[in-house]
């Protein structure tokens, strides 16, 4: 079982990879989101492919996908819907939002007032949202991508540290390397590339491969490095404030979902040096005089802290 999920996997991202040119570490980083059954945020300047990205992933799993383009007058019923009422029932009816979706792409999610964005924290959390006193289930499997603008951009909202710690992991796409950026412009449209992809995965065997992830082993001194890396988070010297008891547990789903696609039942430390950043840089934030950003801060405090 372990090789066909290698294989399904290989497959997936392989696939991804003809419409993602020359992005295979981020789109391995947001195929483990999805298995870890977290959220991903992915933060950069508009026009290097967030949002195909989300559109290519959800067609390769053959998954119905949703896209909303948060503006500063999005209402959270534009979000997760609304009941109307019909006179030929004489009664109300609820039409489902776009959030009733197994892929959703939040797209510039920090255009939105902070109203709108806290609208999804019961769906990203719970898999459910609550409309007029009445809860309903979310389709799954459920993954919502984000995308985000540098917040100097004109127009954006910070979004706020409830709803960041909802995202398992942050990434960045980066502009592209010259050859992959040839491939563009020599290539055909991208869009019309999708429309030709066939699912590579059904809903079913993704459902399966994220229960698979949770088999994945971690050893007794595997959990002891990751518990020094918490530590150091929390010990005054790299951020103001540590990680929290639910981010440790994202860190080790994330590693378990690395390892998986790499091919192996078991977490080693290099899979957690490999989404460390991704998965905490976004909740923290570096002590006062470090000179870096977050994630270069979590780079160096993971070069300080010994390996087993």
């Amino acid at each position: 079982m372990a090789l066909d999920i290698s294989q399904l996997l290989s497959r997936l991202t392989d696939q991804i990879s003809t419409i993602i040119v020359g992005k295979r570490p981020q789109i391995e980083d947001c195929v483990a989101c999805l298995l870890a059954g977290g959220h991903l945020l992915i933060e950069d300047v508009p026009g290097v492919g967030k949002t195909t990205l989300a559109h290519t992933l959800a067609v390769s799993l053959g998954l119905h996908f949703s896209r909303v383009q948060f503006t500063a007058d999005l209402m959270p019923s534009d979000l997760v819907g609304v009941s109307v009422f019909e006179r030929s029932t004489e009664s109300f009816v609820f039409h489902p939002g776009p959030v009733f979706a197994q892929v959703l792409l939040a797209d510039e999610i920090n255009r939105a007032g902070p109203k709108t964005q806290s609208a999804l924290l019961e769906a990203m959390e719970e898999h459910q949202v609550t409309v007029e006193n009445h809860t309903r289930p979310l389709p799954r499997p459920f993954f919502v991508i984000a995308t985000q603008n540098p917040t100097d951009q004109l127009g954006t909202y910070p979004l706020p540290e409830s709803q960041l710690d909802r995202f398992l992991m942050r990434i960045t796409l980066g502009y592209p390397d010259r050859a992959s950026e040839r491939a563009l412009l020599a290539g055909e449209d991208r869009r019309a590339a999708i429309t030709r992809l066939q699912p590579v995965m059904t809903p079913e065997q993704l459902l399966a491969v994220q229960q698979a992830v949770l088999q994945v082993h971690a050893s007794e001194a595997l959990l002891d490095y990751l518990q020094a890396l918490i530590a150091a988070t929390r010990s005054g010297e790299w951020f103001a404030e540590g990680l929290s008891p639910r981010a440790a547990l994202a860190v080790l789903r994330a590693a378990k979902a690395h390892a998986l696609i790499g091919g192996r039942g078991h977490v080693a430390p290099d899979d957690v040096q490999a989404i460390l950043a991704q998965a905490i840089a976004h909740r923290l934030v570096p002590v006062a005089g470090a000179d870096r950003g977050s994630v270069e801060q979590v780079r160096a405090m993971v070069e300080a802290v010994p390996l087993p």
